[in-house]
């Protein structure tokens, strides 16, 4: 950030943000489940990155963000990014986190059922939380609210602020307390080493890796429940009904190709495990 930011100002930008955000999630809660409910998160995910990418195009024009994402970047700067990814991964999820979980329930559940939202669609959800959130998140907090608030109240007030409003955007008091804790190295990261890109590395790198440990063995969980019986009863049916009649097989079918399609089916593996 060339130019510093006051604090109104910078405040009037990150509420802005949150309105295009609830715009977005508005979004895909009346339109897109509703009109494509089959392509719900992909159109999410489509409609989340633009209003990042016209964002961020809003604050460079209007809010002379100017910003050089290959600025500071050094091996010790990503080697930094990402232990310190690692270690907030072992302060948060493995100490914090289970600690306030028993003293905000509400906090708790809403928490978990977010998670099971997000793993009924790992890829979407993982591309979500693990690159569009990080990229946007840290040019917005560290580089833009960090960056510009340093220039005029010092560096400790810009981090305590910036490091604030960011715990505050997750509106979730276990999330919360950790989210803090989070913005405070990410901005010492921001400070040190003067590279958003670190910053970016950092996050993700800890969603990464929360996201691995915790979205996918809910995945995993329910994989090993499925039974494909049904499911391949179901598409024995839905093979017969689809093709034309044809003597010997179930609702018929045209072609020996397309034969050997049914019986492909009708034979398919009765188990899935998943070690």
């Amino acid at each position: 950030m060339d130019s510093g930011i006051s604090i109104g100002e910078g405040v009037l930008w990150i509420l802005g943000w949150f309105g295009v955000m609830l715009f977005y999630t508005l979004l895909d809660v009346a339109v897109w489940r509703k009109l494509a409910p089959g392509r719900a998160r992909l159109l999410n995910l489509i409609s989340s990155a633009l209003c990042m990418g016209g964002y961020l195009l809003l604050l460079k024009t209007k809010g002379h963000f100017q910003l050089d994402l290959t600025y500071g970047i050094t091996l010790q700067g990503m080697l930094l990014a990402a232990g310190c990814a690692a270690a907030l991964y072992f302060l948060l999820d493995r100490f914090l986190d289970p600690l306030l979980e028993g003293m905000f329930l509400g906090s708790e559940e809403r928490y978990q059922e977010t998670l099971r939202h997000l793993s009924e669609a790992p890829v979407s959800s993982f591309l979500q939380v693990c690159i569009l959130a990080p990229f946007m998140e840290e040019l917005l907090m560290r580089g833009f609210l960090l960056g510009g608030l340093s220039a005029n109240y010092g560096k400790v007030t810009a981090l305590v602020l910036s490091s604030a409003v960011f715990a505050l955007l997750h509106f979730n008091m276990v999330q919360t307390l950790s989210a803090l804790i989070c913005g405070v190295v990410l901005g010492l990261i921001y400070l040190r080493t003067g590279s958003v890109v670190c910053c970016i590395t950092a996050h993700a790198g800890y969603n990464m890796i929360s996201y691995f440990t915790m979205i996918l063995p809910i995945v995993k969980k329910s994989l090993n429940r499925f039974d494909p019986t049904a499911l391949r009863a179901a598409l024995s049916v839905a093979v017969a009904q689809l093709l034309p009649p044809c003597r010997g097989f179930p609702g018929g079918s045209p072609a020996p190709l397309r034969a050997k399609a049914y019986l492909f089916v009708r034979n398919f593996p009765p188990a899935i495990q998943i070690e």
